[in-house]
């Protein structure tokens, strides 16, 4: 045995990462993070649209993301941005029925009619007639928070060893005996899956059945329009969920919003995606195209209802889940890491109620 470690934590994401930082804050526990590749951060939290925006990822992801804001302000990695949800003609209602659902939780959204439109999209098509404008949102700085918690918690002790993928899983009276790709075998008290899209299959190697963690490829292109962009422009999204568009260093970024069945893998982008998302940008304004600059692609990773999962599984209090957070594991990294490490650690409850988000609710 190369090593002993309290808890051992697969995947060193925003996931990852947040967490060792967060049970690191509460104790003296021996963590180790275990990475698949070169560097933490390669796969989802390194190809993020990096926005915070309350409404994002739906109700039941609401409160965490809530929570999460004035961390993630106090961080500095915050600047305010502004989202606008537009409605076609037609559209109206599931605009205000939108509008209604968060402000029925707090979340501060103003409706507007096609002239608060023009304000803040020049040149958007007419065929554009209603919004809803949440203030709050935010772009985030997703290399600084990721770095921020990589060194909070080797600070506190963590220990980060990269191309270390776990290839065995082997339960022991104690806890774990681990197998790493790199060679080294560990102890380990606790197993924390924060594997993103490989969640499922990390739970096959532990002899625990998966949850039906499924990943989905988001796609994501850079693209240079006739005349400036202007500085002030919301993040865009489309009521019906089939597009988002966001200023970005004098670029756009935008997304067809696609959910592309995958298997975990190191993602790329499909030309028929980034075709279908210049397309869907051009039918909202009237700014030309002249180029495609950059294209990438990351893997969304959800359980069946679409809620993060966090806690103990059911079968084994040595295996703890924490996965399944779609595109919003960064908006909300500081609140989900305080509720999973409170859970691991045995304190008392936070600013979340976990209950919604236990692995439990599977079985």
């Amino acid at each position: 045995m190369d090593a002993a470690f309290d808890i051992v934590i697969v995947g060193a994401g925003m996931a990852g990462a947040s967490l060792a930082a967060a049970i690191g804050a509460r104790g003296d526990a021996r963590i180790l993070l275990v990475e698949a590749e070169e560097r933490p951060g390669h796969h989802a939290t390194g190809r993020s649209a990096a926005f915070w925006t309350e409404s994002y990822g739906g109700p039941g992801v609401q409160p965490l993301t809530t929570a999460s804001g004035p961390v993630l302000r106090d961080l500095g990695v915050l600047t305010p941005r502004g989202a606008l949800t537009i409605g076609r003609a037609g559209q109206e209602d599931d605009v205000a029925t939108f509008a209604g659902r968060y402000r029925a939780v707090g979340v501060e959204i103003e409706l507007l009619d096609r002239a608060g439109l023009n304000a803040r999209v020049p040149n958007l098509r007419a065929e554009w007639t209603s919004g809803a404008f949440e203030p709050s949102t935010c772009d985030i700085d997703v290399a600084a928070l990721h770095q921020h918690y990589l060194a909070q918690a080797h600070r506190q002790g963590a220990q980060l060893w990269c191309r270390a993928g776990l290839l065995g899983a082997e339960r022991t009276a104690s806890g774990w005996t681990l197998a790493l790709a790199d060679g080294r075998r560990v102890a380990a008290g606790v197993l924390v899956n924060a594997a993103g899209a490989w969640a499922d299959p990390v739970a096959r190697l532990a002899g625990l059945g998966p949850l039906g963690i499924a990943a989905y490829r988001r796609t994501v292109a850079q693209i240079a329009v006739d005349g400036p962009v202007p500085g002030d422009l919301p993040l865009v999204l489309d009521v019906a969920g089939r597009f988002y568009f966001k200023p970005e260093s004098g670029r756009l970024w935008l997304s067809p919003h696609d959910e592309t069945p995958s298997p975990p893998c190191d993602a790329a982008p499909e030309e028929i995606d980034v075709a279908l998302a210049v397309d869907r940008f051009e039918q909202v304004v009237d700014w030309p195209v002249r180029r495609v600059e950059h294209r990438w692609a990351g893997l969304r990773s959800f359980a069946p209802d679409r809620l993060p999962v966090y806690g103990f599984a059911p079968q084994d209090a040595a295996f703890f889940w924490f996965a399944g957070q779609g595109g919003f594991g960064i908006q909300t990294a500081p609140a989900a890491a305080d509720l999973a490490a409170r859970l691991l650690m045995g304190a008392g409850p936070g600013a979340v109620d976990p209950a919604g988000y236990a692995p439990a609710r599977f079985t």
